[in-house]
């Protein structure tokens, strides 16, 4: 128990990240009516960016 509660820990960035900043982004680029670069959807570019944002804050352990 105590190991599986250290792995949910340690990718809790990229959950945070697929859980919560992929839809901001995703529905944000649509309310401001902006398209994504070289014909993707806003939610392709929304995964691509918060998926890497999540995993540097995975690799570095900051967000910033």
């Amino acid at each position: 128990m105590e190991r599986a509660l250290k792995l949910v820990a340690a990718s809790l960035p990229l959950v945070f990240a697929f859980a919560f900043l992929v839809p901001v982004i995703d529905q944000g680029m649509r309310a401001l009516g902006l398209g994504a670069p070289f014909g993707l959807s806003t939610l392709t570019f929304a995964l691509i960016v918060g998926g890497a944002w999540g995993l540097f804050a995975q690799v570095t352990g900051r967000w910033i």
